[in-house]
């Protein structure tokens, strides 16, 4: 138990990192104490830990963005937009399955493409919280607490910033020229309603989601398995845990 209560009071301090010395010392003046005889410093802790979230950040970013990242991968994979699911059945039933399945195709490679850039979207985001905010990630009681308060806390200002990237990247692939197509072709079928979703809004959401999920596997993995610890720092930060 004590080790759990000094792990998750570690991890808070992650999200210190973008505050003054003198709040850090102010707020956590008994770190040291906590840690026992683990020979840490504040410091330490500190950076170790904000090395943790950005490189699962980081990774996860990576991964999303390489060939089939979202495509190739069920659990993050985009489908076409649940609110048109009848576009799609009907298109389906009409013969016109192989232009849904390009759109779908195009779609994750536009996620693809926008993930590139995720990473300092990311970063900026750790980075820039305060240390009000830190303490709401004590109340974490999983494996992915630390991921799941970025998620809180930081989805309207990535949506923000991620939307003209997500847009530019769906005019890249042709996933907005495929999609208008089969919008169109739908409108045009006897007796249906039109329909006209926000596709860059949707895409937005979903890519994100699909980071947020590999982010949260990278957190996992560096928590619980040592070889994932890939810098001195973070082997020495994370071995209070083991």
């Amino acid at each position: 138990m004590m080790k759990r209560n000094t792990l998750l009071f570690i991890f808070s301090v992650i999200l210190l990192a973008g505050c003054s010395t003198s709040q850090i010392n102010q707020t956590l003046g008994g770190i040291n104490d906590v840690l026992g005889g683990s020979g840490l410093t504040t410091s330490e802790v500190v950076a170790g830990l904000k090395e943790a979230l950005v490189k699962g950040a980081r990774t996860g970013a990576d991964q999303a963005s390489a060939l089939d990242g979202y495509y190739g991968n069920p659990g993050i994979r985009i489908p076409f937009p649940p609110e048109v699911q009848k576009v799609e059945d009907r298109l389906r039933q009409i013969g016109l399955g192989k232009e849904v399945d390009k759109f779908i195709l195009t779609l994750n490679r536009g996620a693809e493409e926008a993930a590139k850039e995720a990473a300092p979207i990311f970063v900026d985001a750790i980075t820039s919280m305060s240390i009000q905010d830190a303490w709401t990630i004590l109340k974490g009681e999983d494996k992915h607490a630390a991921t799941e308060y970025l998620r809180r806390t930081t989805s309207a200002r990535l949506t923000d910033k991620f939307a003209p990237v997500m847009e530019r990247s769906l005019e890249k692939v042709n996933a907005t020229r495929y999609y208008e197509d089969i919008v169109s072709t739908y409108n045009k079928i006897p007796l249906v309603e039109d329909v006209d979703p926000d596709l860059n809004a949707y895409a937005t959401q979903k890519a994100i989601d699909g980071l947020f999920v590999l982010i949260a596997r990278e957190e996992e993995k560096i928590r619980d398995n040592p070889a994932e610890r890939t810098t001195a720092l973070l082997k020495k930060v994370f071995a209070e845990q083991d």
